[in-house]
C-alpha cells in the first residue's frame, strides 16, 4: 500500500441552506469536499480506502489483548483502555475498551460503507481497479463485523450510508446473520482480489484473495466449522490463492529487516515517521522502555513452553530444573520473551544483561514500576524506532504459520489428523522453531485428545504476544478456567503459598456473562432499540 496515509474526512452531505435570495439551492458549497464534489476523481477513492485501512485495527488492542488472556498482566490501571479491569471480572457497561471498540469498528464501516456508496461516481475509474477497490472495502468492513460480532455477539448490520436519525433507531442483528453477512462477503470479496504475487512494493498490505480466505478460515474456526476450515486453509497451503511459507527464522518473522516476508498473510502497515505506534515501551525492560511496564508476561505462558524433547516441564524425563528454568527449552521462548538473565541486544549492538529477581536493578520485579511478573516481552521490539521508541514496525494479524495451526486442529477435530498432516503443520513450525530432537517432532501418541492438548499449547506458544490467546479461549469455552484466579509471576514469593511463584493478580471469569460483552451503555441511552446482553 502507498505508505503515506492520507485521511479524508467527509462531512455531510445534508447542509442547512437558507432560502433566502440565492438563486440555486441545490449548488455545492465550494469550501469543503461534499459528495457532489468528492467522489469525482479515481484519487477520491483511494484516499478513503487508505482510512478504511488506517481504521482496520488499533495497535493498542493488538497488544493489550495478551493482557485479558492468561498470557499477560496488565499493570497499568490506566494503558489498555482499563483492560485490567476486564481481565479482572470488575467491568460494566460503561468500560472504557468495551465502549471504544465498539464505537472503532463502527467508524470503520462507516468508512467502508463510503466507499461503496460513491465509487459508481467516478466515471474515470479504471473499471479493474475499482472491482479491486470495492472487493477491499468489503473484505474490510467484514474484518469490523467479524471483531463486533466476536466480541458482542447480535450487533446491528450496516451496510449503506445512514442518518444519525435512522441510527438512532437500529436494532441488533442475530449474530448467526452477521456471521452469514461476514462469510458471504469475505467470498465476493476473494472472487476480485488478486494474488499476493500480483502486488508490487507499494501495495503491500492491502488485502488480497488469500488474505480475504485465511480471514474467513478463522471465523470459521471460531465457529467450529472444522470440515469447512480445512477445505479453506488447503487452498492457502496449496498454493492455490497465493504464494505463502514460513519464514526461515522465527525471531526473524518479526524483525524490521524483514517486514512483508512469505510468511505474512495480513497486516496493519506502519511506516515511520508518519504513521507509528508507542506501545512497545510497555513490554520491553524497564531500562529499554523508560516508562511503566504494563504488560507483563505471566508464569502460566513461560510453564507451557516444552522442553527441547518435547516434554512438557512436569513430565518425566523432560530434564527442566528449576534452578536453570529457562535452559533447555522451546527456542521460542527466547525469541518471545525476556527474563532473568536474558542478553538483551540493544539498537547499537551492545548486548545488556536483564536481572528480574529482587534485588538486581531497575528491572527487577522489586522496582515500583518494572514488571510484576519478572518477564519482558522481546516479540516486537523494534530497533529502529526513534528515541521516544515510536515504531514503525508492521503488526501481523494473521500469518501462515496460524494457517497451518487452524488446519491442523480442525483436522484433528475431525479425526483426520495423520502422521503427515501433523510433519506438515505443528512439525513444520517446531522444525522452524529450532527444535531437532526427534521426540520434539514426532506424531503424538494418544490419540485425537492428546493431540488436542498439543495443537492448543503450540498455538499458546507460537502465537505468544500476538493478541490472539483471549479468542482461543472464548472459543475452547476453557475462559472459565484459565480466567479463574490467581495469575502468577517468577518463583520468588514464600515457598509456602503456590509453590514461591508470585501471585500478581486475581484473575475472574464468569461463564453466565463474560463470554460476550455488553452493550456499551452509552449506544443504548442514544439508541433504546439496542437491547443488552444476558447478565449485564
Amino acid at each position: 500500500m502507498n505508505r503515506t496515509i492520507r485521511y479524508t474526512i467527509l462531512l455531510g452531505a445534508g447542509l442547512g441552506l437558507s432560502l433566502g435570495a440565492c438563486q440555486k439551492l441545490d449548488l455545492p458549497p465550494t469550501d469543503r469536499p461534499t459528495d457532489a464534489t468528492f467522489w469525482s476523481q479515481p484519487a477520491d477513492a483511494a484516499n478513503v480506502l487508505s482510512t478504511c485501512y488506517a481504521g482496520l485495527y488499533p495497535s493498542e488492542y493488538f497488544f493489550f489483548n495478551e493482557t485479558l488472556s492468561d498470557n499477560a498482566y496488565n499493570k497499568s490501571e490506566v494503558d489498555g483502555s482499563n483492560s485490567r479491569n476486564i481481565a479482572e471480572g470488575a467491568y460494566g457497561t460503561n468500560q472504557q475498551r468495551i465502549t471504544n471498540e465498539w464505537g472503532f469498528h463502527y467508524g470503520g464501516i462507516r468508512s467502508c460503507n463510503q466507499v461503496l456508496a460513491h465509487i459508481d461516481q467516478i466515471a474515470t475509474l479504471d473499471a479493474t481497479l475499482k472491482a479491486r477497490y470495492i472487493g477491499e472495502a468489503r473484505a474490510i468492513r467484514a474484518y469490523h463485523y467479524f471483531q463486533l460480532m466476536t466480541w458482542y455477539g447480535d450487533v446491528p448490520l450496516v451496510t449503506t450510508e445512514i442518518t444519525t436519525a435512522e441510527a438512532q433507531g437500529l436494532t441488533r442483528t442475530p449474530r448467526a446473520e452477521v456471521l452469514a453477512f461476514v462469510l458471504a462477503e469475505l467470498d465476493a470479496a476473494a472472487a476480485a482480489l488478486p494474488l499476493n504475487t500480483a502486488y508490487g512494493a507499494a501495495d503491500k498490505g492491502r488485502f488480497t484473495k488469500g488474505a480475504a480466505l485465511a480471514l474467513k478460515a478463522r471465523a470459521l474456526l471460531y465457529e467450529g466449522r472444522w470440515a469447512d476450515v480445512v477445505a479453506v486453509t488447503s487452498q492457502l497451503v496449496g498454493g492455490q490463492v497465493g504464494s505463502y511459507s514460513l519464514f526461515p527464522s522465527y525471531a526473524g518473522v518479526f524483525s524490521p529487516a524483514n517486514e512483508n516476508n512469505s510468511e505474512v498473510v495480513l497486516d496493519l502497515q506502519y511506516a515511520f515517521p508518519s504513521r507509528t505506534y508507542a506501545q512497545q515501551r510497555a513490554f520491553i525492560p524497564r531500562t529499554e522502555g523508560k516508562l511503566v511496564s504494563s504488560i507483563a508476561p505471566s508464569q502460566e505462558l513461560v510453564n507451557d513452553y516444552l522442553t527441547a524433547n518435547g516434554k512438557a516441564i512436569t513430565e518425566a524425563g523432560s530434564g527442566y530444573d528449576e534452578a536453570t528454568p529457562y535452559a533447555g527449552r522451546d527456542p521460542r521462548l527466547t525469541a518471545t520473551l525476556v527474563y532473568d538473565g536474558y542478553a538483551w541486544k540493544r539498537p547499537d549492538g551492545s548486548t545488556f544483561v536483564i536481572r528480574t529477581v529482587p534485588g538486581t536493578g531497575d528491572n527487577s520485579i522489586d522496582r515500583a514500576d518494572a514488571s510484576p511478573t519478572g518477564y519482558y516481552v522481546a516479540k516486537y521490539f523494534d530497533p529502529t524506532a526513534d528515541a521516544n521508541l515510536n515504531s514503525g514496525l508492521n503488526l501481523i494479524l494473521i500469518r501462515y504459520a496460524d494457517v497451518l495451526l487452524m488446519q491442523a486442529e480442525a483436522k484433528n477435530e475431525l479425526g483426520q489428523l495423520a502422521a503427515t498432516d501433523w510433519d506438515a503443520t505443528v512439525g513444520a513450525l517446531r522444525r522452524r522453531a529450532g527444535f531437532t530432537d526427534a521426540g520434539a517432532l514426532a506424531f503424538p501418541s494418544g490419540g485425537q485428545t492428546a493431540l488436542r492438548q498439543a495443537i492448543r499449547r503450540e498455538r499458546r506458544t507460537e502465537l505468544a504476544m500476538e493478541g490472539l490467546r483471549v479468542f482461543d479461549l472464548r472459543r475452547w469455552r476453557t475462559a472459565e478456567t484459565a480466567l479463574n484466579g490467581f495469575l502468577h509471576g517468577i518463583k520468588a514469593g514464600d515457598p509456602g503459598v503456590d509453590n514461591g511463584y508470585l501471585r500478581v493478580d486475581q484473575r475472574a471469569f464468569d461463564p453466565a456473562k463474560h463470554y460476550l460483552w455488553p452493550v456499551p451503555q452509552r449506544e443504548r441511552d442514544i439508541n433504546p432499540a439496542l437491547t443488552q446482553n444476558p447478565g449485564w
